[in-house]
């Protein structure tokens, strides 16, 4: 089945962007909507789309089967790839899982020019809880430019715990203060909102694309 996508931001945008779901929640939850509503704008056209186990879901009247393994879900995102059409720079990527899977598959496509870099909201470094079960192996050596927007406080990866990680030069790390998987923050400590961290990422990946 070919795959269904959600367009936002200006069609004639100079970077389309390409996101995939996290495990949990579809294209159009709401932590996924607001993020989209802030990065769609001028010079960012994004496109949603889900994997075939999360258009199941809804068939199935929300029954929750669990994710697939990542790695099986590459060949869904090539062919996302394939069926988009994007005028003008593509930069792939995608919250949480989406954004792992996008990893997986951004290697093979930057080499081939077919896109000029990757965006990861929220990569899951880890499972919440298990440190010692990284998911990088993959990152040391990834050579595709790469931006990852991460909460400092995030449970699956915090700042102190990313910082050592081996990870390839072609990663950048955007860090949002006190912001959890979300980028949410919390009020007492930080003083800032979900909102101002969503610009604040917005605005970070703007200027990074512009940059490729």
């Amino acid at each position: 089945m070919a795959p269904v996508f959600l367009l936002d931001g200006p069609d004639d945008a100079a970077t389309t962007l390409l996101l995939a779901h996290g495990a949990g929640a579809p294209m159009d939850s709401p932590a996924m909507t607001a993020a989209v509503a802030a990065l769609a704008g001028p010079g960012l056209r994004v496109a949603r789309f889900e994997f075939g186990y999360m258009a199941g879901r809804r068939a199935a009247d929300g029954r929750k089967a669990p994710p697939p393994r990542a790695e099986t879900l590459k060949v869904e995102y090539l062919a996302a790839v394939e069926a988009l059409a994007a005028p003008g720079r593509l930069v792939i990527g995608g919250k949480s899982m989406g954004g792992r899977v996008a990893s997986m598959v951004a290697g093979q496509l930057h080499a081939a020019g077919r896109i000029a870099g990757l965006v990861c909201l929220g990569y899951p470094f880890h499972p919440p809880g298990r440190p010692d079960q990284l998911r990088t192996a993959h990152l040391e050596a990834l050579a595709a430019p790469t931006l990852i927007c991460q909460g400092t406080r995030d449970p699956f990866g915090t700042r102190d715990e990313v910082t050592g990680y081996r990870l390839s030069p072609a990663i950048e790390l955007a860090w949002f203060e006190d912001g959890d998987h979300d980028l949410r923050p919390r009020k007492a400590p930080s003083g800032l909102t979900a909102a101002d961290h969503r610009r604040a990422m917005a605005a970070r990946v703007r200027d990074w694309a512009a940059g490729l």
